[in-house]
């Protein structure tokens, strides 16, 4: 038996030819599939699919259920929620191969990605941003915005957080349990320093 710097539960299958970090756990029936790259210290939890190619940061938290087809890239610090669901394909037909024609999907730094969401593939999920439970996401997400619905509408904003934020007059909101500061601008929010 091989020493590793990872765990994973006995019923995983982890391919060959495959990177896995540091403290990462892979739990109950899941597979991990060759030529994919997951970071160090994330969770991937009970029948989780990494396809080939997908790029995982670190601190990344798969819950139970999630396929993460090729063509997806999650930086450090995702979330993605039991059963959310990505696509990599536009128009899929079983008839016909289109493994040639994957679609990126990029989810930055942060985001959250809530239980049964699906995110159709091509789109960008902001840094930080919050897809709520069973979005369907057809285009992309801002940094910090808040989504909902089928197909996705922007509600909102959230903090680095996922607290709601509300802006004053002058555009600044703040965190309740952080207390960090946000501004409001030109439809944009940025952290102030």
């Amino acid at each position: 038996m091989e020493d590793k710097d990872y765990f994973a539960h006995s019923t995983a299958v982890i391919d060959s030819n495959c990177s896995i970090g540091q403290g990462t756990k892979i739990w109950h029936f899941s597979h991990i599939m060759s030529d994919c790259s997951i970071g160090s210290n994330c969770n991937l939890g009970q029948n989780v699919v990494v396809s080939p190619k997908v790029v995982l940061g670190t601190n990344v938290k798969v819950q139970n259920n999630v396929s993460i087809y090729t063509g997806v890239i999650c930086e450090d610090d995702v979330f993605l929620g039991p059963s959310m669901v990505f696509t990599n394909i536009i128009n899929p037909r079983s008839a016909i191969v289109r493994k040639h024609v994957y679609t990126t999907t990029l989810v930055k730094k942060g985001a959250s990605i809530g239980a049964n969401a699906t995110i159709i593939c091509g789109n960008t999920i902001g840094a930080h941003s919050l897809v709520g439970a069973g979005t369907v996401v057809t285009k992309n997400v801002k940094p910090y915005a808040l989504v909902v619905g089928n197909p996705s509408k922007q509600i909102g904003w959230v903090s680095e957080y996922g607290h709601r934020l509300n802006f004053d007059e002058n555009g600044i909101g703040i965190c309740k349990e952080s207390k960090i500061k946000y501004q409001l601008k030109n439809n944009k929010v940025v952290k102030l320093a």
